[in-house]
């Protein structure tokens, strides 16, 4: 089983799944969360190779959408409802999958700046990144951003791989060897059959070139009822960059009536 963080209890709202993008936690995801819970209880998960979850010989979108799954089975025990899901890049293809392949468990499902496509946003130079940091030299997270800044440039992923370093282990919380192997299924999407005929918001930055208009009529085949909505301001981090707008877009779009 996935490791878990809850936040807020339950309502008469379906409780919501959050699921992190590729090299992050559901830590990562805690501000978004407690601001969300203040009308349902919120589910952050760490997924396979992440955070406390349990690492695996595989990383596969089949796989997480399993892990997943499990999860929402386990939930809906204590609360016989589907669940909503909010999927970010990785995580959000993850999402998109179970969605696919085991529609009676997700009842609303969001996936902020991503689609259901092939990419080729190669991500093994970050994991060359974190490699390089010589964890014999850290003793608080300022010094392993100060490594990280010797072979990347932007600051807010700096910052961002080290929440997932491990200082009293003095480990990486990723397995990187996996990632690495697997990119290719990461950067892809599985030719999968079907749609989820569920409500579905497709929330991108409007600075961010993950989700075009191109990728609409592949992303209404499989989600016929897809709305698209963008944060101004924002790129591909669009809940850490714009945290306040991203929560509001959220509250406004699960707050809806969508029975039409």
């Amino acid at each position: 089983m996935l490791n878990l963080i809850e936040h807020g209890t339950a309502t008469d709202q379906p409780d919501l799944l959050i699921v992190h993008g590729l090299f992050g936690s559901g830590r990562n995801w805690g501000a978004v969360a407690k601001r969300l819970a203040t009308e349902r209880r919120v589910v952050c998960v760490d997924l396979r190779n992440h955070g406390l979850s349990p690492w695996q010989d595989s990383h596969t979108y089949e796989g997480m959408a399993a892990d997943l799954a499990e999860v929402i089975d386990a939930q809906m025990r204590l609360k016989p409802v589907p669940m909503d899901v909010l999927g970010h890049s990785m995580g959000g293809k993850a999402s998109m999958l179970l969605a696919l392949t085991q529609p009676e468990l997700v009842n609303r499902l969001i996936v902020a700046d991503i689609a259901p496509v092939t990419y080729g946003h190669d991500q093994n130079r970050n994991i060359e990144a974190m490699r390089a940091v010589d964890l014999t030299k850290v003793n608080k997270r300022s010094d392993a951003i100060a490594q990280l800044a010797d072979t990347l440039d932007d600051p807010t992923l700096q910052t961002f791989f080290t929440q997932s370093l491990d200082l009293k282990e003095m480990r990486w919380r990723l397995n990187l060897d996996v990632l690495e192997r697997d990119m290719p299924n990461v950067l892809g999407f599985p030719e999968v059959a079907g749609h989820f005929d569920g409500p579905t918001l497709f929330l991108s930055g409007a600075q961010s070139d993950y989700v075009t208009h191109a990728h609409r009529p592949v992303i209404r085949e499989k989600f016929p009822k897809a709305r698209f909505a963008k944060i101004t301001g924002a790129g591909h981090w669009l809940h850490a960059e714009k945290p306040r707008e991203f929560v509001a877009s959220v509250k406004t779009w699960l707050d809806m009536d969508q029975r039409a």
